[in-house]
């Protein structure tokens, strides 16, 4: 099914539909539950950024599996019109933010977690790291989809 036709209309298989359909989506997830921790709905801000933390993780093993099982970059980059070298350099910076982004979502929310429970944690430094990751995951997001674009509509 992973390796089936996608949903999209693309010749992109079906994880890799699935994979940027998610992540076009991810950045308005993290903004609802962003809304929550700014409403002092802290209990739904913890629980809805586990559960997009988790989502997100899974889909990154989906992709992560499917893209090296089928070829990866090099097999889907043949059938582009984009320059391929442009396109390594952008999928390149693309990973550099995604792995820094998701790990330090993960940081943040692990030593959040920690500083809740014994009631240290420090609100404006928890902001500001949030805001960074944020935007870093959003940047990497877009990015994501641009790739795609690259790939299977351009």
């Amino acid at each position: 099914m992973l390796f089936s036709k996608g949903f999209l209309g693309t010749a992109a298989p079906f994880y890799l539909d699935l994979a940027t359909v998610y992540f076009a989506i991810l950045p308005f997830l993290l903004a609802i539950s962003i809304v929550f921790a700014i409403k002092k709905h802290y209990k739904k801000h913890f629980i809805s950024q586990a559960a997009i933390l988790g989502v997100t993780l899974f889909i990154v093993v989906i992709f992560e599996i499917g893209i090296r099982i089928s070829g990866g970059f090099i097999e889907y980059s043949k059938y582009s019109n984009i320059s391929y070298d442009f396109m390594l350099f952008f999928l390149i910076i693309h990973i550099l933010i995604a792995i820094a982004a998701v790990g330090g979502w993960l940081f943040l929310f692990i030593s959040s977690y920690k500083q809740y429970k014994m009631n240290t944690l420090n609100i404006t430094s928890h902001k500001k790291i949030g805001k960074a990751i944020f935007t870093a995951l959003s940047i990497s997001s877009i990015m994501g989809v641009c790739i795609y674009f690259f790939l299977f509509i351009f």
